[in-house]
């Protein structure tokens, strides 16, 4: 009897707007797309070949994520400066998030939401 090693994917994970996100390495999601007959594209860019069903699933393009992002602030009754404050990151990039003119990496996001959060809980 032939034993075969588990493989394991690493992954971290986030939520935005009560959707959870598997956060990978890109040169894993770029072979894992290879195997699966898939064509990757960055966020914002135009999806290659056919629109299919997997086209737009999850997929949140810095306008959208903009207007999440005014949306929670506002919720929470933060403004720019605070929730910026708050989360530890320069006002003058959460102004051009809020803009829709730059994408946040994975750790802004994470900073930002945890920072509603906690105003919200307060």
């Amino acid at each position: 009897m032939t034993r075969t090693a588990t493989k394991r994917i690493h992954y971290a994970t986030m939520e935005l707007e009560g959707i959870r996100y598997a956060v990978i390495r890109e040169n894993l999601l770029l072979r894992l797309c290879r195997r699966c007959g898939v064509e990757a594209s960055e966020q914002g860019g135009e999806a290659p070949g056919p629109v299919d069903e997997w086209s737009d699933v999850g997929q949140l393009d810095r306008e959208q994520l903009a207007r999440h992002l005014i949306a929670r602030r506002k919720n929470a009754e933060l403004s720019q400066a605070e929730l910026a404050r708050r989360a530890g990151v320069r006002i003058e990039t959460l102004n051009r998030i809020e803009r829709g003119k730059t994408t946040p990496d994975f750790a802004t996001i994470r900073k930002l939401v945890v920072a509603i959060k906690e105003a919200l809980a307060q």
